[in-house]
């Protein structure tokens, strides 16, 4: 089968042509319809700091955002059947570990993840375990099927604890307008957030843009310093501050000035992965402001895929996301998508597997 392979550590991939998996108990075969390129995708292609010390085994077929069509299902395979279109969970867990038996899957102490660890979906068949089969909802076509793994990252970051928040009528600032963030814009409306203010830095038009377009009610430019960025979100929430901060953005002055923007009692959310340790003032940040925090990887397995099927039921939710697909591309053109993302003219590139 055709596949892009991380052969060497240095930047690029190749095209081969290598052995289709074969599949075991409990595992499926699933033939690629699209996929999407992510930002860990590019590190990988891109070899930098992170990929040098996250990526352990080469070579490796990488890409983990798709959907599929299974073709073949093992022994015991009960949860899917050949001909279903599915996602991936990409979280590749032991089930045996304290975390796995106390309900948090998603932080499997010998957790695996696809096309980082295992090899992934940038080819024309890959292999999952059955329980990481995601059949779509009805009415979810390939297209949205292959964004709903970060649409998990954002669903989990927006509703934050392990019980369902309740979002309807806060105020929530989303920090950071990537993909995923933009994702949890659109999440935060159709669960009728009050107020979603969105910052991200004015020169990055696409993302300011689809901030607006997905229902972003305040787009700020977070350039223009925090002293005057704090004070343009306390205006806008009554001098109350956001009772809900999202930090999508791996920046650290965006973390700090989150806290600032947070009223008391509020909830820090963060997904944001940082270069270098943030030093934070601990004491007014969190202590005095009583404010939860939370940090966010993954997705809850598997309690966020069902939020996101009564999600996905909203078809307004589900044009506003198919509208982040910026791009799409064939697969044999995957270095044009990669340069898409890494230039921030895209925010999602979809591939179709035209070799």
């Amino acid at each position: 089968m055709h596949a892009v392979v991380k052969r060497r550590r240095e930047p690029g991939a190749g095209f081969e042509d290598v052995d289709r998996p074969s599949v075991g108990r409990s595992e499926v075969l699933v033939q690629m319809k699209r996929t999407s390129i992510c930002g860990t995708d590019v590190h990988i292609w891109d070899w930098n700091h992170w990929a040098q010390n996250r990526v352990k085994t080469l070579p490796i077929i990488f890409g983990h955002e798709f959907c599929g069509e299974v073709v073949e299902i093992g022994e015991g395979v009960t949860k899917v059947s050949v001909g279903d279109l599915v996602s991936a969970e990409t979280h590749i867990v032991d089930g045996t570990c304290y975390q796995c038996k106390n309900d948090r899957m998603h932080i499997c102490k010998n957790m695996k993840i696809l096309g980082v660890d295992t090899d992934g979906v940038f080819a024309e068949y890959v292999r999952l375990p059955e329980m990481n089969a995601m059949k779509l909802p009805d009415g979810v076509d390939i297209n949205l099927g292959s964004v709903l793994e970060p649409l998990g990252n954002a669903t989990f970051t927006v509703f934050g604890s392990e019980c369902e928040d309740d979002i309807k009528g806060k105020n929530v600032v989303v920090a950071g307008c990537g993909p995923i963030g933009l994702m949890a814009i659109a999440v935060l409306k159709v669960l009728g957030a009050g107020k979603v203010i969105a910052t991200e830095l004015g020169s990055e038009e696409v993302r300011l843009s689809l901030a607006k377009r997905l229902g972003a009610d305040v787009v700020l430019d977070a350039s223009m310093g925090t002293d005057r960025l704090v004070k343009t979100v306390m205006e806008h929430t009554d001098g109350n501050g956001v009772d809900v901060a999202l930090e999508m953005s791996g920046a650290a002055p965006a973390l700090k000035q989150v806290f600032q923007m947070l009223t008391p009692g509020g909830r820090v959310s963060i997904l944001g992965l940082y270069n270098d340790p943030v030093a934070l003032d601990i004491n007014n940040a969190i202590t005095f402001k009583s404010a939860t925090v939370y940090g966010i990887t993954g997705r809850r397995m598997f309690r966020t895929w069902d939020q996101m099927r009564e999600l996905l039921k909203n078809d307004d939710f589900k044009a506003k996301l198919t509208s982040i697909i910026t791009h799409t591309l064939p697969i044999r053109d995957i270095e044009a998508g990669m340069e898409l993302i890494r230039t921030k003219q895209a925010a999602k590139v979809s591939l179709e597997p035209e070799w």
